[in-house]
């Protein structure tokens, strides 16, 4: 267990009159990076797959198989993930979580081979690599997010918090260029292989680099430090200054706000699954739009991200600071889902395919903007139990995420495209209706 000390060192109160360190937006750098290479390695596999599947003549199913092996160890894992940051603290368990999924990114260029997985067949394999992979990956960002409770101050912590998030973007936008670039250069499986290395590599910076707390960082000087803690705060804290050895889960869950949450995460993340899953193939086969645009209308929502998250994240702190955590988190939640379903509904109904698909990306950045606030809010209300009410949040945007492409082919497939998409803007608007249950203002505990 990393050792956390109670009480703030004597050295980094005495004097507040320095010139601020930035120790945290380093630590929110390497945050984001992480964010980015988890979307990287999510999506590999995907671009990839065509190579895979000639090679060891897979069909369709046993692909789908595969791919939803990643799927089901990234639903299952959030909230233990979560919870073992809170016990053990975040730097070693983010570390281990950050080596799984790049060490098995790595393997998967050669898990048939493995003695004991080659035995089950070259399918297996892959399944059972990418099933451990994604385990990894779901402990990382609940993780990540609990880092930005103890390393931001409460008039930051949502800009701070949507930098982190924006990795995401960033992530979805580089895939399909970097893993190209890579199949091109050194085959399929060098991807797999440099994109673990460049994980591990990125495990042992964390490692040495970030710290639980910015009190125990020896770059943190005490102004940096003044600004992260209000003066109330610096001292022995129970927010900032212990490990968990348990979360009250009995108060999480009589919680309205951490019900709201889950069902606000549910929602949004059931429009985000459409783009990841059946944009593409809506542009070629409804649109009608050719194969290499479509390839790069796909990247839209992701480079909306990249600008509308951190956008968001600063509004939300404005407005928090103006009115307050919940009226202030609540009302930049309501701009972004109002806006994100109107243009759902919109570009599903406008017939000029430019000014649709403008429309449909700019839908989708504005719900990871609003999306961004969600995780921002854990941190408000319980920064102590953050890990795990992170994971419990997501483990339900999992939920809508794994529902999302089977009732969207559904709606579809009977009712017709606009229809499907029209739907996806009505349970947008349900995310919004779910913060009436939710009080920023209120801890948990």
């Amino acid at each position: 267990m990393d050792q956390i000390s109670p009480v703030v060192e004597p050295a980094k109160i005495q004097n507040t009159n320095l010139v601020p360190t930035r120790v945290r937006w380093h630590v929110v750098t390497l945050m984001a990076i992480m964010a980015g290479l988890t979307y990287i390695d999510r999506l590999n596999l995907g671009i990839v797959g065509k190579y895979v599947q000639e090679e060891f003549e897979f069909d369709s199913q046993t692909m789908g198989w595969i791919f939803g092996a990643f799927s089901l160890g990234y639903a299952v894992f959030h909230l233990p993930g979560g919870w073992l940051a809170d016990r053990f603290g975040a730097r070693r368990v983010l570390t281990g979580a950050i080596l799984c999924f790049s060490i098995f990114t790595a393997v998967t260029a050669i898990a048939p081979s493995l003695p004991v997985l080659g035995l089950l067949g070259a399918a297996w394999s892959f399944a059972i690599v990418r099933f451990v992979m994604g385990l990894g990956e779901a402990a990382a960002i609940p993780i990540g997010n609990k880092m930005m409770a103890y390393w931001l101050g409460e008039k930051e912590r949502a800009f701070g918090t949507s930098i982190f998030l924006a990795g995401v973007g960033a992530g979805g936008v580089a895939a399909p260029v970097l893993v190209g670039w890579m199949i091109r250069q050194w085959g399929w499986r060098a991807c797999f292989l440099l994109l673990g290395a460049a994980g591990t590599a990125l495990a042992f910076l964390i490692y040495k680099y970030v710290t639980n707390r910015p009190e125990e960082h020896p770059g943190v000087n005490a102004a940096e430090l003044a600004g992260i803690r209000s003066p109330s705060k610096i001292g022995p804290t129970p927010n900032h200054g212990v490990v968990v050895s348990k979360v009250p889960w009995g108060h999480v869950f009589s919680s309205p706000s951490m019900w709201g949450l889950m069902i606000s995460h549910f929602c949004l993340v059931y429009p985000v699954y459409i783009f990841v899953t059946w944009f593409f193939i809506y542009l070629v086969r409804v649109r009608g739009v050719a194969i290499p645009k479509a390839s790069l209308w796909t990247s839209a929502p992701f480079i909306a991200n990249l600008f509308m998250v951190p956008l968001w994240g600063w509004l939300s702190d404005r407005a928090t600071e103006k009115f307050g955590k919940r009226r202030g988190r609540r009302a930049t939640v309501w701009l972004g889902v109002a806006c994100s379903a109107g243009l759902l509904w919109s570009g599903s109904h406008t017939a000029n395919n430019t000014l649709a698909i403008a429309q449909l990306a700019a839908a989708g950045g504005l719900n990871f903007a609003a999306s961004s606030v969600l995780w921002t809010t854990c941190n408000d209300i319980a920064a102590k139990y953050s890990g795990s009410i992170s994971g419990l949040m997501t483990t339900f945007g999992s939920l809508g995420g794994w529902l999302s492409p089977i009732l969207t082919a559904a709606i579809a497939t009977r009712f017709g495209w606009t229809y499907a998409l029209d739907f996806a803007a009505l349970v947008t608007l349900v995310s919004g209706f779910a913060w009436f249950l939710i009080n920023a203002d209120q801890a948990i505990d």
